[in-house]
């Protein structure tokens, strides 16, 4: 066997693990985020939505060095560089440590007096708002502690251990959700949420740091310090810090704009839609978790051809998975809210089906975004790409002050994702092998051509049948049998099928 068959092979039964958490923890998240809402109400669920994205506003930094400790990890891995790999993991662990420090500092002040004299949040709920946020710097605390050693599994493609933790937190999280719901004391249930909830994540962090530190020779605790990572970490972590703030900005600052310009309620409608979001693009994402290290690992050993192949299918098929979960909830959106929630706040239909289609926009650029990560040349990339992302704060900002809907947030975050995917595109040009016109007619036409097959025959029949459980079931299986259609026979190319006929084989003769 080849070693591309290898990483082949490799790459699926990665993506088999995860999705065996995926699938656990979708179910799972459906059903708590109902009881969530209803046991907490709509105010409060609104109010733990937006007081947890204060928190993560100072986490930009963090989610820089997380990129740049992933990137710098698989990259010694890739050249069997094991000196560096144990310096990499050293230093980074002392940066996380410095850095937690000066979090914990900028959140209790600066964090605090903004929530005191800027958020919308009633007078009633301003206390249990501060536990909330209390509890979530240290939740944050402890989670940036651990990026090295959770960065560490992922670079070895210890998939199964990545997995199996993740069962193991998505059970914690539905016990305390059934606590809250149904234990009948008397308390503040948004309190003790986000107190239970701190406790999980001290626990689950304690499993990474053992796991690792057992299993990988390089995450032995130390605190020391290489000047030569350190410049080059810094800097790669340094510029990705806008790319970082821009998507921040994108997300969670403009939830806080919808909190200061309307209020809690919506808060709790984007975050429902969130909700949905994230099960459907955890299909996709679990898929680009495993593809990452490859496709870095590559780079850094010069195997140019197989690297852009891993890009153009990778971007192809994380869109064809996300298309296949995604068609039906855009059509029956409401059918499905009703069906899960039973009464949900204004907006939050409008919410999910632009969200989604944000996210279909966006995935066609989480391969190019590894890639140039993996190069380590990112500073004139993210002063243009994360500077475009940036608008999506002010451009927010004035379609509210100036009355628009709150969809119209998710208007700008489209369009932006649309004109930054050309931007990446022209940034890669450089990379050897890869070919920005072959992108976009391989890529990106591909996927809107089967999207566009996909959708005729259950557009007309939404049109023609009224709401119900009928139509949602038809619905269901004409987009699943439409979307596999055309996946097949014209988003995939005679290798890719032939590839698909050989598992699907092997499938039915492990099964009778």
């Amino acid at each position: 066997m080849t070693e591309q068959a290898e990483n082949t092979k490799r790459i699926a039964k990665n993506t088999l693990m995860l999705y065996v958490r995926m699938l656990f923890g979708m179910l799972v998240s459906l059903y708590t985020s109902r009881v969530v809402l209803q046991a907490l109400g709509v105010e409060d669920y609104g109010i733990y939505n937006v007081v947890g994205g204060v928190v993560a506003m100072f986490s930009m930094i963090s989610n820089s060095l997380s990129s740049s400790v992933g990137r710098f990890l698989t990259f010694e891995l890739g050249k069997g560089n094991m000196e560096g790999l144990k310096r990499v993991f050293s230093t980074s662990l002392t940066i996380q440590v410095v850095l937690a420090v000066m979090i914990v500092l900028l959140s209790e002040t600066i964090g605090l007096w903004f929530l005191n004299t800027h958020m919308n949040i009633p007078i009633n709920r301003l206390y249990a708002a501060k536990w909330v946020f209390h509890a979530s710097v240290f939740t944050f605390v402890i989670s940036l502690l651990s990026v090295p050693f959770s960065a560490s599994i992922v670079s070895h493609e210890k998939m199964s251990a990545f997995a199996y933790i993740g069962i193991l937190d998505i059970i914690l999280r539905l016990l305390i959700v059934l606590f809250i719901a149904y234990s009948g004391l008397e308390f503040d249930r948004l309190i003790v949420y986000a107190l239970l909830l701190v406790g999980i994540v001290c626990i689950m962090q304690a499993i990474y740091w053992n796991y690792c530190t057992r299993h990988f020779e390089e995450c032995k605790f130390r605190l020391s310090f290489d000047s030569g990572y350190w410049k080059e970490m810094s800097s790669f972590a340094g510029w990705n810090f806008i790319g970082g703030a821009a998507s921040l900005l994108k997300d969670q600052g403009v939830n806080i704009l919808l909190n200061l310009f309307i209020g809690p309620v919506i808060n709790a409608a984007r975050g429902i839609a969130n909700t949905v979001n994230n099960v459907l693009a955890s299909f996709a994402s679990n898929f680009m978790i495993a593809l990452k290290p490859q496709i870095t690992k590559s780079y850094a050993a010069g195997d140019y051809g197989y690297m852009v192949s891993l890009v153009e299918r990778g971007s192809r098929f994380s869109y064809y998975i996300l298309l296949l979960f995604a068609l039906p909830m855009l059509f029956e959106t409401e059918f499905v809210l009703t069906l899960w929630l039973k009464h949900y706040p204004e907006h939050t239909v409008n919410f999910v089906r632009l969200i989604l289609i944000v996210t279909m926009c966006d995935i066609l650029s989480n391969t190019l975004i590894i890639l140039k990560a993996a190069t380590g040349n990112v500073r004139n990339y993210q002063i243009v790409v994360g500077g475009m992302l940036l608008m999506n704060f002010p451009l927010s900002y004035f379609c509210l002050k100036v009355d628009f809907p709150p969809e119209s947030t998710l208007v700008v975050a489209l369009l932006v994702a649309v004109f930054c995917l050309f931007l990446r595109l022209l940034f890669l040009r450089e990379i050897p092998g890869f070919s920005m016109k072959r992108y976009l007619c391989k890529v990106c036409g591909n996927v809107l051509i089967v999207t566009f097959i996909s959708m005729i025959l259950p557009l007309l029949l939404y049109m023609q049948m009224s709401d119900g459980i009928v139509r949602f079931f038809l619905i269901c299986v004409l987009t699943t049998l439409c979307s596999s259609a055309a996946i097949y026979f014209v988003g995939c190319n005679k290798n890719e099928q032939m590839f698909i006929r050989e598992k699907v084989t092997l499938i039915r003769r492990k099964i009778f």
